[in-house]
């Protein structure tokens, strides 16, 4: 049976990562006119009531130029120099570029350590998830200030991917500089054909992947098929389209050439089969009340919570058990087991006065359990 190709239009959730070349010129710096062709897409896409989540490269493009760096290889230190003068520019720049249609931007500067550790992921999801439902637009980058090779994604490709991951994305498009997926480099192949649709990532297909052509963009096509490995794991489908043109959302929609990456399933199915394998690291007894709160659908309040067992972490497994000791689910906890523990019974108003800070109202949130 053929994939069924996605459809921009229905996207509850969007990731568009634009990258360096798409959004720099060498020689003219920002490209304004097409910034603000794109914020009408966004625009456009927001109308629909889709959630939008702008991944952007470019903070170093801009700043080297601002400093007068150069093109080509810089040292770490005048990278990060760079970033941070090109990282007000480019939070200006969308800002400018969005607020004419009412739209407010945030921006969030992340590393690889704030989705591998899972206290951070916790964090940084949280953020992203109140940003969204306050009709924010978050500006996500790496933070190339600060990052060192260590802790860093490489690349803005798998950020977008893992930011779709996290915020549970079900369509990501990485507006590119080329039109899609090829069987080899149409620059140097001219046999290469293009994929409109992929619903597996094989052998075969990665073997395919090619290097970097522009001389601004980091990202080639095989950290392109590792964010697509990493999406459509989770139920996000991808997409590569060529992004240089006006409107590139618009055109994508209108039916320009593109490489979908087909997902097998739905982020939130993903999401629970993937916190349903996770070892537990302790457990979380609850009431009657909150048996039946969280057979509704709810999260779990800590006034819900009778005793806790185990040493967990924020962020870690926990099995959430019955008044008779049943276990009715998993969840990611947002409280370390000392921390559960003191606050146990407790209204989430009086967790401030307990912890001697203002934590989360909920000690197991419904988007991080399976019941």
């Amino acid at each position: 049976m053929a994939a069924l190709i996605p459809d921009l239009r229905t996207a509850r959730r969007l990731v568009i990562k634009i990258g360096s070349a798409l959004l720099v010129d060498r020689d003219c710096g920002l490209r304004q006119d097409w910034l603000h062709a794109l914020a009408l897409d966004v625009a456009e896409v927001k109308a629909r009531g889709t959630d939008v989540i702008l991944v952007s490269s470019g903070s170093i493009a801009l700043g080297r130029g601002v400093l007068h760096l150069g093109y080509g290889s810089l040292p770490l230190e005048q990278s990060q120099a760079a970033a941070a003068v090109g990282q007000i520019q480019l939070a200006r720049a969308y800002e400018e570029a969005l607020a004419p249609h009412g739209i407010t931007t945030g921006q969030v500067l992340m590393t690889l350590d704030d989705t591998s550790d899972r206290r951070r992921y916790l964090n940084s999801r949280a953020t992203l998830e109140m940003l969204l439902g306050l009709g924010v637009v978050p500006i996500v980058n790496e933070n190339d200030t600060v990052a060192t090779d260590e802790i860093r994604f490489g690349d803005n490709d798998r950020l977008a991917a893992q930011i779709a991951v996290t915020v549970g994305a079900d369509q990501l498009v990485l507006l590119s500089d080329v039109d899609g997926f090829y069987s080899a480099n149409p620059k140097e192949d001219p046999t290469a054909h293009r994929f409109d649709v992929v619903d597996a990532i094989t052998p075969a297909i990665e073997a395919m992947a090619g290097d970097p052509v522009s001389g601004l963009s980091k990202g080639g096509m095989k950290t392109k098929l590792m964010a697509a490995k990493t999406a459509v794991a989770a139920g996000c489908a991808m997409a590569i389209t060529e992004g240089s043109v006006e409107r590139p959302l618009k055109a994508l929609m209108d039916g320009a050439a593109c490489t979908w990456f087909v997902a097998q399933d739905d982020p939130q199915a993903a999401r629970k089969r993937w916190i349903n394998a996770m070892k537990p690291r302790g457990q979380v007894h609850v009431d009657t009340g909150a048996a039946q709160a969280l057979a509704a659908g709810k999260s779990l309040l800590p006034a819900g919570v009778t005793a806790v067992s185990g040493a967990f972490g924020r962020g870690d497994p926990v099995e959430i058990l019955s008044p008779e000791g049943e276990v009715l689910g998993r969840g990611l906890t947002r409280y370390t087991s000392t921390e559960a523990r003191a606050i146990i019974g407790h209204r989430s108003g009086e967790i401030e006065e307990i912890l001697g800070y203002a934590g989360r109202a909920a000690l197991v949130h419904r988007d991080d359990m399976v019941i």
